[in-house]
């Protein structure tokens, strides 16, 4: 027979371990407890980066108007008085190219000539300047080129960025920039182009690419920024080609540059 002390004792141990195997099973509770809410918790922080993901890359494109819309007010907000030139395989055309605002000038020389381009809202309007004033561009004279150049009055007018019917294509990479590709369709025969497609820079606005297809939808001349220059802390264009294609193929009968110089 157990004597009193060690009943006591053996009263004790099992108290003890007792004791003992609550803490155990609150310490697994609390473990299993924190795994489970640390996995909840993971599975949520992973549920909401799929859904913001997933929400960024099914977000819409700005609405085409918006974008030419930023790239109007881009362009008419420029101070700039540059020397510049259009240069095709051995003829050098200069000009002095000034902008105040809205409001662009081009003087050529040899012979003398001025246009102006003021750029509105809604609209943009070629002027001939002279010495009694400034006259409306004649639009029949719009497709005629500048000194034999591949470049058009009208091309040099900005016509299309107002163009109505306009849609997003989607994003492409013009020389390692991020653009917009955008198609617009010309409101009537008055043009030499059926639609354009342009590739504008997300993050800046700036035109990369135009291309001007004809009216049996063939392309018919592509413009494309070759280059940028910096001056006073600001980012101009530099040198822009402008292929002009034989109708039907995608040979380039003649090659022009747009070049500007600080």
């Amino acid at each position: 027979m157990l004597n009193v002390e060690d009943r006591s004792n053996d009263k004790s141990r099992t108290v003890a371990s007792r004791q003992k195997l609550r803490m155990v099973r609150s310490s697994f509770e609390h473990s299993s407890l924190f795994r489970h809410s640390s996995f909840i918790i993971r599975h949520l922080i992973l549920a909401i980066c799929l859904a913001v993901t997933v929400s960024t890359r099914g977000q819409s494109p700005p609405a085409a108007k918006d974008i030419l819309a930023s790239v109007r007010m881009m362009e008419s907000r420029q101070q700039i008085d540059l020397q510049g030139q259009l240069r095709q395989n051995d003829v050098v055309i200069p000009f002095r190219l000034v902008q105040n605002g809205p409001l662009i000038r081009y003087s050529f020389s040899n012979p003398d000539e001025t246009l102006q381009l003021r750029l509105g809202e809604n609209s943009s309007r070629l002027d001939v300047v002279s010495d009694a004033g400034t006259e409306k561009f004649v639009g029949s004279k719009l497709n005629e080129r500048i000194r034999d150049t591949s470049v058009t009055y009208e091309d040099l007018a900005f016509k299309f960025l107002y163009w109505p019917a306009a849609r997003v294509l989607g994003e492409e990479k013009v020389r390692t920039r991020n653009c917009w590709k955008l198609q617009l369709r010309a409101p009537s025969r008055e043009s030499q182009y059926s639609n354009v497609l342009l590739w504008i820079d997300k993050a800046s606005g700036a035109l990369m690419r135009m291309e001007g297809y004809d009216w049996n939808a063939q392309l018919a001349k592509r413009f494309e920024v070759v280059s940028a220059q910096k001056i006073e802390k600001r980012w101009f264009l530099k040198q822009m080609r402008i292929e002009e294609f034989k109708p039907g193929t995608s040979h380039v009968e003649a090659r022009t540059y747009l070049e500007i110089k600080k």
